[in-house]
């Protein structure tokens, strides 16, 4: 009996050590990619991939921004063009009404453009209005806008202004225009404006604005026209 408990003990014993003896010959199977080497070259890849997205996107991006602006900048000029002063405009009437600022609109329309133009050429038409424009630069702040509706019409938005200070303001501006002369063909030429003014408040509108400015300048245009006759 001693005999068979000593053979099953000798074999349990070498059961156990098959059992925790490693194997050898033997490794795991290695799957593409999924190596410390794999993880860092993917790593680097996703990197690469966003710097080269976000540079493309910031091009984009300016592109937008440069054609946008091309869009609503007049060239001769260079001043806002009728799209890119309502623009302007549509923000300051929100800013006017959300803060209870106040501002104004100046309709500039230039007298004796088209005489110019047919007499002398549209270079010196050209000249007129760049003359024009660098004109009622100097004559308002830079924080207020200066945009070219079309043709020979203009228009000024004014910050803070009341409405004896904006019509004050129209009138020297039409001054300053008056006074301008220009040498076409060895004889001297006036141009001339007729301005008129909108008070912009928490009541306005682009379009009413622009519409009552503009009926404001052509009763003004009138009145310079009958004061010129007499």
């Amino acid at each position: 009996m001693r005999m068979k408990k000593k053979t099953r003990a000798a074999a349990s014993g070498a059961a156990k050590q098959r059992k925790s003896a490693p194997v050898v010959g033997k490794t795991a199977p290695h799957r593409a990619g999924t190596g410390p080497g794999s993880r860092a070259s993917t790593t680097s890849d996703d990197k690469s991939t966003i710097r080269r997205l976000r540079a493309q996107l910031a091009r984009a991006q300016a592109r937008i921004e440069e054609l946008q602006a091309s869009a609503e900048t007049d060239f001769l000029l260079d001043i806002p063009n009728r799209r890119g002063f309502e623009r302007e405009l549509t923000r300051a009437i929100a800013f006017i009404k959300r803060y209870r600022a106040s501002g104004a609109l100046v309709v500039l329309d230039v007298d004796r453009l088209k005489p110019v133009n047919d007499a002398f050429g549209h270079a010196a038409g050209d000249q007129v209005l760049k003359a024009i424009v660098a004109t009622v630069s100097g004559q308002v702040r830079a924080s207020d806008v200066i945009g070219r509706l079309g043709g020979d019409e203009f228009a000024l938005l004014l910050w803070n202004l009341s409405e004896t200070d904006a019509k004050a303001k129209a009138a020297a501006l039409e001054e300053a225009i008056d006074r301008l002369t220009f040498d076409f063909g060895g004889g001297n030429v006036t141009a001339g404006a007729s301005a008129g003014v909108a008070i912009l408040g928490s009541h306005s509108d682009v379009e009413r604005a622009l519409d009552e400015a503009d009926r404001a300048m052509y009763v003004r245009k009138a009145q310079r026209r009958h004061e010129a006759e007499n």
